[in-house]
């Protein structure tokens, strides 16, 4: 069901294991993401080194991990393993390793001795011969040399407002501009969360010649009217964040049509949402001692996927547990904090302290929800519990605290990563997959303070 992005921040995971899972546990889709994490943060502090203190040095870091970016577009992470080309994905992994070894070595002025939590020695362990390296490896830095600064890259938000798609534009554009595109060429629209307004956009876009669209649309349910467009224009689509159905998706397939999605499968992020609960214990969240779980439910956009979803599943991880459930108001919050404030507000007011779980589409509305609960004079962890989606830094500050149940990291790095990589391979001609997804990560507070310290 979820498949892995196989961007810059997956090559250390498969650089120490050459075997993959279909459908990873989450256990072990967490571990792995954190352990991912951690490499990648100090890989950029290295590079941070490199950059402010040895400028003229060729054989930088950046350099690998650039090599490492392009060698790895062209390789999907697929269903059941690695597809026939795993041999040639661990060469090349060796060869870039090898590279940023080599760079460290050269680079660090300060004597100071540098590892890549042993990703290295693992490697070399898994990897073809020496002499099929060197020819990987030269070829690596041949493909390191791309330039996109003439090509044009329009990208639709579907509002600007939205905490978790700041993130991610902000992000998205960086990662472009690192791989090489001007950042004059890059052009991000606000959709206002109207669909007729990001429409008109999508056909300025096609009508000023962009060389590639990303799209989140405003409705999923208007896809099928994007992509017909800018098909029709020639022009590589890539959708994030919202997915298109199934049919739709399908489509793409059916006509070999330039169009992916990007972005995580929201049903995960629910089951996440109530495995932190069923988690606790009936005894711990049954505050009421009535043997079942009363929840109230504050949902995103209806038309979003993402929300009809995490709206489900969350309940579904309880009732999969073995808990019985109850639901005492569902309301839709718009992803909007304020809204979901009053909806919480309201909820408490009626059914006072039998609420025993508040559950919140995204962290915006969970923040809404940890005011209203906080002027009841409720206590999270106390006598109410309280999770959300996307792990912004306000939130995951409530976790470290204590004033907030959970949460669920929503992976901006990855996928908008993997959406500038997708763009990238269509534009240099290597395609993609339909359907390229990335994982969730379910955070408590045993390891919100370490996602916190990636994400600020």
């Amino acid at each position: 069901m979820w498949k892995r992005c196989l961007s810059y921040r997956d090559i250390c995971v498969f650089a120490r294991s050459r075997t993959c899972q279909k459908q990873p546990s989450a256990k072990y889709a967490q571990e792995e993401k954190m352990k991912n994490h951690k490499i990648i943060r100090n890989t950029q502090k290295k590079q941070k080194y490199f950059q402010e203190k040895e400028k003229n040095i060729v054989c930088s870091l950046q350099t690998s991990i650039a090599i490492i970016h392009n060698v790895t577009r062209s390789y999907e992470y697929k269903k059941g393993g690695f597809s026939e080309m795993k041999k040639k994905v661990i060469s090349l992994i060796l060869a870039a390793t090898m590279v940023a070894t080599m760079a460290t070595g050269c680079g660090n002025s300060s004597g100071e001795t540098t590892t890549t939590d042993n990703a290295a020695s693992t490697t070399t362990d898994a990897a073809a011969p020496a002499t099929e390296a060197s020819d990987t490896a030269a070829a690596a830095t041949e493909a390191a040399g791309g330039d996109y600064a003439d090509k044009k890259v329009g990208v639709c938000i579907y509002q600007f407002s939205d905490n978790f798609m700041t993130l991610f534009r902000t992000e998205l554009e960086n990662y472009l501009v690192e791989q090489g595109f001007s950042k004059d060429n890059i052009t991000i629209v606000d959709g206002a969360n109207d669909q007729a307004t990001q429409t008109g956009q999508i056909d300025n876009f096609i009508s000023e010649g962009v060389d590639v669209l990303i799209v989140n649309p405003v409705n999923s349910s208007s896809a099928a009217t994007i992509t017909d467009k800018v098909v029709a224009a020639d022009i590589p689509l890539v959708y994030i964040n919202r997915e298109p159905d199934a049919e739709e998706e399908q489509r793409w397939e059916d006509n070999g049509w330039n169009v992916t999605y990007v972005g995580c499968d929201a049903r995960q992020s629910g089951t996440f949402q109530g495995e932190m609960i069923a988690d606790l214990g009936l005894d711990t969240v049954d505050l009421n001692g009535d043997g079942k779980i009363q929840y109230v439910m504050v949902e995103g956009d209806p038309e979003n996927v993402d929300a009809q979803y995490r709206t489900e599943y969350s309940v579904k991880a309880l009732t999969d547990a073995g808990l019985e459930v109850e639901c005492l108001s569902d309301q839709v919050g718009n992803w909007q904090q304020d809204q979901a404030q009053q909806i919480v507000a309201n909820a408490l007011g009626q059914y006072g302290d039998k609420v025993e779980v508040v559950f919140c589409n995204n962290d915006a509305m969970a923040l809404g929800a940890l005011q209203a609960i906080q002027s009841a004079g409720r206590t999270v962890g106390t006598d109410i519990f309280l999770v959300g989606v996307d792990a912004l830094s306000e939130a995951l500050e409530d976790v470290v605290a204590g004033t907030m149940t959970g949460t669920v990291f929503n992976d901006h790095f990855s996928q908008s990563h993997s959406a500038a990589d997708a763009a990238i391979n269509y534009l240099t001609g290597a395609g993609n997959e339909h359907y390229i997804g990335c994982d969730y990560v379910k955070v408590t507070k045993d390891n919100a303070q370490e996602i916190l310290d990636m994400v600020k």
